[in-house]
């Protein structure tokens, strides 16, 4: 398959550029193993799910890992995304996204308010390891000063302090990501206990999402593609949960891409193996899903690994039908967005009517 298989028309409006209040109110667009969609909301995903089945959240938590300052040799602009700490969770050696006025160099200081870095290494492809200071705590409360959220870019303004809340589930616990896991920003305390009220389990995971999950195709087919490894953790609770769940005869439903991607790394010899470990799996159309059964997850940028996901799950052309019926629904799409539902089975127990 080509890249451009992958490819969408969408109206530059339907790009939501702030959150809907509250959280739950967002669309779901339902897509089941046949037949056609249904549109509801997230409030009423309890409604599409059965007592026995089992929801598995992404905890990662943001960190404010964009930082904008200078170069101090010149005081050209430096930017920086940091996206894996080399040493340590909080450690004083990063990797990161770079970019900078006429570039950065191995040896550059930069200058990020009172925060300061020294540029390592040159990587490639924007990819630099660089030094800090500072470590651990002092870091930690360095980076929430002169730190910002890391918006996508198809957000067009800056972070507002509203972000820094919105732009984070509820849940967030292992601080480590330089993007949310978006699926899960449409769950509250309500929803949940509503979905424990229905009998729907929930476990988590961690995946701290980087590039393998943002970072688009440089080429124009899927060959040559390279997914940048991403750190995940699979507690044994976790494991234990799936495994009741499947043993159940129960769904295992993954909100978000980056749940399924570690599910499905962790599975081994027929279960979910609990540790951790790095993924730089590309699941793309012919991939034999084993862990998952079900999928929430946001709507997806044109040719990107993500949808490349979905519509591995779901059928390319089933997916990207419904894809344009959520723009003619007037859907809002991406990290703000709205959602979709997708089944790859029907509930052993019936959904409530």
């Amino acid at each position: 398959m080509r890249v451009a298989d992958f490819d969408f028309a969408l109206p530059e409006e339907l790009i939501a550029q702030a959150p809907i209040t509250p959280r739950d109110a967002a669309r779901l667009l339902v897509l089941p193993p046949a037949g056609p969609v249904d549109h509801r909301r997230i409030a009423e995903l309890p409604e599409l799910l059965a007592p026995g089945d089992l929801l598995v959240f992404n905890d990662t938590r943001v960190i404010p890992a964009r930082l904008v300052g200078q170069k101090r040799s010149s005081g050209g602009r430096a930017e920086l995304l940091l996206v894996e700490p080399l040493a340590g969770e909080l450690g004083r050696r990063w990797r990161a996204l770079g970019q900078g006025s006429r570039g950065l160099r191995a040896g550059a200081l930069l200058q990020f308010g009172a925060l300061e870095a020294r540029v390592e290494a040159a990587l490639g492809d924007g990819f630099y390891d660089v030094a800090f200071e500072l470590e651990g705590a002092a870091l930690e409360a360095a980076l929430a000063r002169e730190g910002r959220i890391p918006l996508p870019p198809y957000i067009r303004r800056d972070p507002g302090p509203e972000d820094a809340e919105r732009y984070q589930t509820i849940f967030a616990r292992a601080p480590g990501s330089a993007a949310a896991p978006t699926a899960g920003l449409h769950f509250t305390p309500e929803l949940f206990e509503r979905l424990s009220a229905r009998g729907v389990e929930r476990t988590s995971l961690t995946l701290h999402v980087g590039p393998g999950t943002f970072l688009p195709f440089r080429g124009e087919t899927f060959e040559g593609h390279r997914m940048h490894e991403e750190r995940y953790e699979v507690p044994a609770a976790a494991a234990e949960a799936v495994a009741r769940c499947r043993a159940g005869g129960h769904r295992v439903i993954a909100v978000g891409t980056t749940a399924v991607r570690t599910l499905e790394s962790a599975w081994k010899d027929g279960k979910v193996v609990p540790g951790g470990g790095r993924t730089s799996l590309f699941v793309r159309p012919g991939h034999s899903f084993n862990a998952v059964d079900g999928l929430v997850t946001n709507f997806h940028l044109p040719r990107s690994t993500l949808l490349v996901l979905v519509s591995a799950f779901g059928g390319r052309e089933r997916v990207l039908g419904a894809y344009e019926e959520a723009v003619r629904c007037r859907y809002r799409f991406f990290s703000f967005g709205d959602a979709m539902f997708l089944t790859a089975r029907a509930p052993r127990t019936a959904p409530a009517p």
